[in-house]
């Protein structure tokens, strides 16, 4: 008895000592002291959508309609729908979180448009013990999206997002003085990444134009644009239309050539895991490739069709699902690529640059290009071969394309502080809506 109890008081010491000054341990962890644990379905109410037959549903406002909102509205517009308003059962303002009850991904945390709301969207609305901002910032914790994308897998998502155990997940819960404190500190950052995002749409569409202007010579730039007699350059009629006077129209085969490559057999290990980068089509997002994801051994490369192809060259994206045909990328680095790729070989004759961005800006007319091949369509390199660029002389090429790279490089740099401010954001929720990090007397009053 007498060990017993010795050993009783030894684990009760050890759990002391493991228990930081001023917190307690909880379901939640530890948490300080002088907050309470709740469960959600303490501090929050639930409320589903409904919507009427789709033979009331308007793709246009009209008198006496209302907005009938779905998930998507809060990604686009483009999919608007109204709805007579008698018969709209549940209504919420732009201020209401609202929760995405499907997926992919399941369990979004929603605000931003009033309206009705439809049966894939619950309403979430707080009770007296916490703060409207706090429930929201709670409801975009990272662990508890996993848990409720954890629970709808197990069901195949068909149910939606599990409620019952969305209501019993526990929560630490300060003061309301301090929620709002913490919620305060939040709600700059949201501003911050906000206002970092509007500056690179604006970014971004400033470049559009540019390229636009400058890729057909409809602007020159200053030192292009001045004929030897100090007048104005004009422009010539041509079959792509009006191209400035001292410009030519060339087939890619005229000043260079390319390639497709080509997949070892991934049946055999010993082609896998070598020295040599080989892309393939899922990474022509990264437009500038540096480096790739995947290496093949000597006998991966000796044993396949594909082959190595210099830095500068220009990538085409030849086939795949989604986006990736049409997708323009510029290799970095010598690499070797798979058969869905085209490698458009660097020459003497142009700017690699100048045509990576001269092709990139033709997403959609590569994508008309694409022949019917197998029924999923295809470009191939004979229509690669005999694509039209208009060019001004290399000297030119590079001026714009080192304008247009300049761009590249200020997005560049505001989608790093953006991806910076994001993991801020994480790591802050993390620690205050915890406790692990309590703000101070003075932030909190």
């Amino acid at each position: 008895m007498a060990d017993q109890m010795m050993q009783h008081k030894a684990d009760e010491l050890a759990t002391e000592q493991t228990i930081p000054a001023g917190y307690k341990q909880t379901e939640a962890g530890l948490i300080p002291e002088d907050w309470a644990l709740v469960t959600i379905d303490d501090v929050a109410s639930f409320s589903g959508g409904s919507q009427p037959a789709k033979n009331f549903f308007s793709s246009e406002p009209k008198d006496g309609y209302i907005r009938l909102i779905q998930i998507r509205d809060y990604k686009t517009s483009e999919y608007e729908t109204y709805i007579p308003a008698y018969l709209a059962r549940k209504l919420c303002s732009e201020h209401d979180i609202m929760i995405g009850r499907y997926g992919p991904p399941i369990f979004q945390i929603l605000r931003g448009i009033s309206g009705a709301y439809n049966v894939a969207l619950i309403k979430t609305e707080p009770k007296r013990l916490i703060d409207r901002e706090y429930l929201f910032y709670i409801l975009k914790t990272d662990r508890l999206f996993l848990l409720m994308d954890m629970l709808s897998q197990r069901s195949s998502g068909q149910t939606g997002i599990e409620l019952p155990a969305l209501k019993a997940y526990p929560i630490p819960l300060p003061s309301k003085q301090e929620q709002i404190a913490i919620s305060n500190v939040l709600s700059d950052i949201d501003a911050l990444t906000a206002g970092l995002e509007r500056l690179i749409a604006k970014k971004q569409s400033v470049k559009t134009a540019t390229m636009q202007q400058l890729l057909t010579g409809r602007t020159r730039l200053p030192q292009f644009a001045l004929r030897p007699d100090g007048s104005p350059k004009g422009y010539k009629l041509s079959e792509l239309g009006d191209i400035p006077e001292d410009w030519e129209i060339k087939q890619i085969i005229q000043f260079t050539d390319c390639t497709a490559g080509g997949t070892p057999s991934t049946s055999i290990a010993s082609y896998w895991g070598g020295e040599h980068p080989w892309m393939s089509s899922g990474e022509l997002h990264l437009k500038r490739v540096f480096d790739v994801s995947v290496r093949i051994t000597d006998e991966g490369l000796g044993n396949s069709s594909t082959k190595y192809v210099p830095a500068d060259s220009v990538l085409i994206g030849l086939a795949g699902q989604g986006k990736t045909r049409g997708t323009v990328a510029i290799a970095k680095i010598p690499l070797c690529t798979n058969q869905s790729i085209a490698s458009i070989f660097p020459s003497a004759e142009h700017c690699p640059e100048f045509l990576f961005y001269n092709l990139d800006s033709r997403y959609e007319e590569l994508r008309e290009l694409s022949t019917g091949d197998g029924g999923r369509g295809g470009l191939n390199l004979a229509i690669i071969r005999r694509l039209k660029v208009i060019f001004p002389d290399k000297t030119e090429q590079s001026a714009i394309a080192n304008v247009l790279s300049d761009m590249d490089s200020e997005l560049t740099a505001l989608e790093l502080k953006l991806a910076k401010a994001h993991d801020l954001k994480q790591g802050m929720m993390q620690q205050l809506l915890t406790g692990r990090i309590r703000l101070p007397l003075e932030v909190q009053a």
